[in-house]
């Protein structure tokens, strides 16, 4: 597969959380419409997530917590990636966890989130993406 995949960690203005915040995970990968069929087979294999397009490409994403918790984080414990990526895994599933024992919750628990969040995908120490 030649497309980027991406783990991110997203802390965004809320109304309906306490603390004014909402953390939210995403796992996306994007490919060229020619791979649709590709895309939609990973959603079948994962059996979570979704497609959706923007002009040439195609993205297979997902953001429901359970999701991610229970599909794309074992799928990529058992079957690890290489590299810069496997240290931006590395953080999404601390933050997994952070959130899970509710952690995103407290103003602590949202500052180390934050921190992770800034020193993954293109702000990593070394990343050239």
């Amino acid at each position: 597969m030649s497309g980027e995949g991406c783990f991110s960690v997203g802390v965004h203005p809320s109304t309906h959380h306490k603390l004014g915040y909402q953390a939210r995970l995403r796992f996306q990968i994007t490919q060229q419409n020619r791979d649709q069929e590709l895309m939609e087979s990973i959603v079948g294999y994962l059996n979570c997530g979704i497609i959706s397009f923007r002009k040439d490409v195609v993205d297979f994403h997902v953001h429901k917590f359970s999701q991610i918790t229970e599909n794309i984080i074992p799928f990529f414990t058992k079957y690890p990636i290489l590299g810069v990526k496997k240290e931006n895994f590395d953080d999404f599933c601390k933050v997994a966890k952070l959130i899970k024992e509710k952690a995103h919750l407290t103003e602590a628990g949202l500052e180390q989130i934050n921190k992770i969040k800034d020193g993954m995908n293109s702000h990593r120490e070394g990343a050239s993406a």
